[in-house]
């Protein structure tokens, strides 16, 4: 699924990325290969910080890991004004807040104009058309997996 995620995502020199529940930062680390640049990672699991560092610690591409829970995140850059052209959601597949997760992020302006919200959800679930001020651009299935595309 990452392959084809990024085969349609293309080259994305110039282009800055946020990847939220970053996980061990794969997702992040192929946008910074290909060229975004800065790329910005947020997690909340304290055990995942040496790999996340150890993984992009050859990566040439500004990064930046936030280890904390993506609510707080989202509700700290809020105040901050700072804002990123993809942001990639990839909530565990139990998580039940992706409503408030996706609101805090279209609401609080986390999204730059013409910019683009990539949600991974589980094929069984499906979320609405439109979100705020974005709306459904394209919709994958990968197995149990499903990419939503937003803009």
């Amino acid at each position: 699924m990452r392959e084809s995620l990024f085969a349609i995502l293309g080259d994305l020199s110039g282009v800055s990325f946020l990847d939220l529940f970053s996980g061990s930062g794969v997702v992040a680390i192929e946008a910074a290969s290909r060229g975004a640049e800065p790329v910005v990672l947020v997690e909340k699991d304290y055990g995942k910080s040496g790999v996340l560092r150890q993984n992009i610690a050859f990566v040439e591409s500004e990064m930046k890991i936030f280890m904390m829970p993506v609510e707080r995140f989202i509700n700290r850059r809020k105040k901050e004004a700072l804002s990123f052209d993809i942001i990639y959601l990839d909530p565990p597949f139990i998580f039940k807040n992706k409503a408030v997760i996706i609101s805090g992020v279209v609401d609080g302006n986390l999204l730059n104009p013409g910019g683009g919200l990539i949600i991974h959800l589980p094929a069984e679930e499906n979320l609405p058309d439109v979100i705020g001020g974005i709306s459904l651009q394209d919709k994958r299935k990968y197995g149990r997996s499903t990419l939503m595309f937003y803009k």
